[in-house]
């Protein structure tokens, strides 16, 4: 009797190409004060692996920031006229006080919104372009994976779906596309576009029950044509690396081998890591990594992006682990000298370990959960067919467009040893870290499990934070401090959504018969078919799914404890055993690293987010001096 030897990877694989996709503007931005989703996590990232020398060992190029035009393959044309538009000062008459397009307390309109919105869906673009031309066998866009945004609307921090836009660009060359989310939370943005087709398959495995979206069943499957081609896998509170790798090997091997896919998709949020605000899993930092090893070792064009993930230390450490992994180079546990070590003290290390918090999955519920999975997944027809069809030379939402004098120069261009060993001057504003990571005395502050935020049920929002100080009660200073986030309003990210029928959020049909691929926001003058209409889907999939348009409201944290209605989940808040208290007038009060002058006193903020300039400029072949990060020169 044989035994089962384990996953197993190939000893020696064929040199593949990486290519590696980052703006340096995009930590520039901020959410606004308080709040858990900080983009400078991305700086922090590429800084490390700069410094770990893995830009030797791949392409580093700066995308080209979405259009409109590209936005609107997925997202509505009223959707993205609107996030052209919101600032902190249009957002209440634009969005009905919060309540439309749910930007609110957990999608903040801050300034640059639109901007960190190109920056986040361009990489994902121009990764997908990169695996369709065959320039690159494996694609890395940190700053993307922003898996909640649906087709007219914000969620869970995440205003633009990069994902399925990317997915949208690959479906015009592969036949079919494995999408594989290993964020704590549901990907529900994505499995919602690709619903009722066969050619996307969406794999995710998140906390199910009284958690964030709320969605994502076992049950779960799909609908029509795309029935069987979502997959589900719910996990409960603690999850380590042995239950989570003894359900992802098995499922994805039998996907791999079944479903044939041309092209893969890895949400890599590190919310699902030990230790984070936000989440309540037990995944240390090479249990994580292992799903980006079993899948690279398929050798299928691989795209792997970011997504959630709160200690930002953490997701630093990790992704840069996973860029290692994806260039087969090891690096030294030691983390080196980078602008940004006092973040990583006191222990300096390239490790993310587990936690001892409780794990609720059993041998028998993960042994029942996969059996119950592989079972629907034979059920399916292999490798499902699809008609043959012209793939257009240009991407689907270029393809009628004059590109202007600045856009003829190819803009992946590799970044040239001199701007990368260039010394890159630090903004004022990128410091606005974690409040529980560092304190002004520049010792990491402990924090336990029990004092982990964790999102709540599909009834709350997205993150549980003290809100008064945020909206409209913020010192002077502290309001100066962070200009990036003011003006947040007192909207909240509850109510009914907007009174427009949902039923004008429909596929534009021409373009899909014409390009094979589900596109947003049609023109008028087209006709247009409900998201369900079987017409719509003759070339298989849709630009909606079923959650998209259901009209429960949602509910903040900040709603229900005014009625009188917090959860045990809210109660674990940061800020719950001192939502009494005054909030301090310190610069700078959710504080994560060194000033950075280093001495313990606020840098000058920065007079604000990127302007619509250095957006254009973005596009040209020469970065911006904040384009590479590398190790400060006394």
């Amino acid at each position: 009797m044989s035994m089962d030897p384990g996953p197993s990877y190939p000893t020696t694989r064929p040199k593949q190409t990486v290519a590696y996709f980052y703006d340096g503007d995009v930590g520039n931005y901020s959410y606004g004060y308080g709040h858990p989703m900080k983009p400078h996590r991305m700086r922090m990232t590429h800084n490390l692996v700069v410094n770990y020398g893995l830009d030797r060992h791949m392409d580093i190029l700066r995308p080209k920031r979405a259009s409109r035009e590209q936005m609107a393959a997925f997202h509505t044309d009223e959707y993205v006229d609107f996030l052209n538009r919101v600032s902190p000062e249009t957002m209440n008459d634009l969005t009905g006080d919060g309540t439309r397009y749910l930007i609110g307390e957990d999608c903040p309109a801050f300034e640059g919104l639109w901007e960190f919105c190109t920056i986040s869906a361009g990489g994902s673009l121009a990764a997908a372009e990169r695996i369709n031309s065959g320039q690159a066998d494996v694609a890395i866009n940190w700053a993307g994976g922003l898996h909640h945004a649906k087709k007219r609307e914000a969620s869970g921090f995440c205003y633009v779906n990069d994902i399925v836009m990317g997915i949208l660009e690959l479906l015009r060359t592969h036949l079919r596309v494995l999408y594989i989310d290993i964020d704590i939370h549901h990907g529900d943005g994505v499995e919602e576009a690709f619903y009722s087709t066969d050619r996307v398959l969406t794999v995710s495995f998140h906390k199910f029950g009284d958690f964030f979206p709320g969605t994502g069943d076992v049950r779960d499957i799909g609908m029509k044509k795309g029935k069987g081609y979502a997959v589900n896998v719910p996990l409960k509170d603690g999850v380590d690396e042995k239950e989570f790798g003894g359900i992802f090997r098995p499922v994805l091997q039998h996907i791999m081998d079944w479903y044939r896919p041309g092209a893969v998709v890895l949400q890599c949020g590190a919310d699902s890591l030990a230790g984070d605000k936000l989440g309540c899993f037990n995944l240390s930092m090479k249990g994580h990594a292992d799903c980006v090893r079993f899948m690279q070792s398929f050798d299928v064009p691989l795209i792997c992006l970011g997504g959630g993930g709160y200690t930002i230390r953490n997701v630093a450490k990790t992704w840069t682990y996973e860029t290692g992994l994806l260039v087969h180079k090891e690096l030294d546990e030691n983390l080196p000298f980078n602008e940004y070590i006092q973040y990583f003290g006191p222990e300096y290390k390239l490790d993310v370990p587990p936690t001892s918090m409780d794990n609720q999955n059993s041998r028998e519920y993960i042994e029942g959960l996969k059996a119950r999975i592989i079972d629907n997944l034979r059920s399916l027809p292999s490798a499902p067919s699809v008609q043959m069809q012209e793939v257009p030379h240009r991407s689907l939402n270029m393809a009628s467009l004059e590109l202007s004098d600045d856009e003829d120069s190819d803009l992946d261009e590799r970044i040239s040893r001199k701007l990368r060993d260039a010394h890159i001057e630090r903004y004022g504003d990128e410091l606005s870290g974690d409040e529980d990571d560092w304190d002004q005395d520049g010792s990491e502050m402990e924090s336990g499990a029990g004092d982990l935020s964790r999102r709540g049920s599909a009834t709350t929002a997205k993150r549980l934070l003290g809100g008064a100080g945020m909206s409209r009660g913020l010192s002077a200073r502290s309001a100066a401090a962070y200009s990036n986030g003011g003006g947040l309003g007192p909207g909240i990210a509850g109510g009914r959504r907007g009174s427009a029928p949902w039923k004008t959020q429909f596929a534009n049909h021409d373009l899909a018969a014409k390009f094979g691929s589900a596109t947003g926001g049609a023109s008028a003058m087209r006709p247009r078919l409900g998201p369900f209409d079987d017409n719509a889907h003759q070339n298989g999939f849709a630009g909606a799914g079923r959650h998209a348009h259901s009209d429960k409201p949602k509910r903040s944290f900040f709603a229900a404890r005014a009625a009188g209605l917090t959860t045990a989940a809210s109660k674990r808040g940061p800020f719950a055993a001192s939502q009494a208290a005054p909030l301090s007038t310190t610069m700078y009060d959710d504080f994560d690293g060194p000033t950075a002058n280093g001495h313990g006193t606020p840098a000058a903020p920065a007079t604000g987010a990127p302007s619509a300039a250095n957006s254009e400029a973005a596009d040209s072949p020469v970065p911006s001096s904040a384009m590479r990060d590398s190790p400060m020169v006394s």
